[in-house]
């Protein structure tokens, strides 16, 4: 079978773009330590909860997104396995739950360009295995989630 991620395609990628008012190192530092992960990843309106991170290549990161939904707490499991870091420059990640061949598992990979001035363009490009499942994250909010959360970066960054 054919691994979805060897091939590139536009009617499966959702990209979201900030430009962040910090130096690169310091944008990229955020994405490695899992007690400032906890603190700005995720939609607003959610806390994270760190079950176990492993911050490298090769490792992973297992956390449950906690929020109110429909008028009860929810928790909604994630997993992150690091598959490419170069600092301060590129993250590749496998992005899923924490279900063995989870078959929505996606493909996130995060650049980090600095620019002239000292700023950031952070760059996340989400592959996902279909053209079908990309419409179906879109569908439930993918992208607003994905805004929400470069926004808390910021907010993080700028505190």
């Amino acid at each position: 079978m054919e691994n979805p991620f060897d091939t590139w395609s536009l009617d499966r990628e959702i990209v979201l773009v900030r430009l962040l008012n910090h130096p690169r190192a310091k944008v990229f530092a955020a994405w490695m330590d899992p007690a400032a992960l906890a603190e700005w990843y995720g939609p607003a309106g959610v806390r994270i909860e760190t079950d176990e991170a492993d911050i490298r290549e090769g490792g992973f990161w297992r956390f449950d997104m906690v929020g109110m939904f429909d008028g009860r707490e929810q928790r909604f499991p994630n997993l992150m396995r690091f598959l490419e870091i170069v600092p301060n420059e590129r993250i590749v990640m496998d992005y899923g739950t924490p279900v063995p061949n989870d078959p929505d598992r996606f493909r996130m990979t995060v650049t980090f360009d600095e620019q002239t001035d000292g700023k950031t363009v952070l760059t996340m490009r989400q592959l996902h295995p279909s053209r079908e499942r990309r419409q179906v994250v879109i569908g439930f909010g993918a992208v607003e989630y994905g805004q929400q959360t470069l926004d808390g970066l910021a907010a993080w960054l700028d505190g």
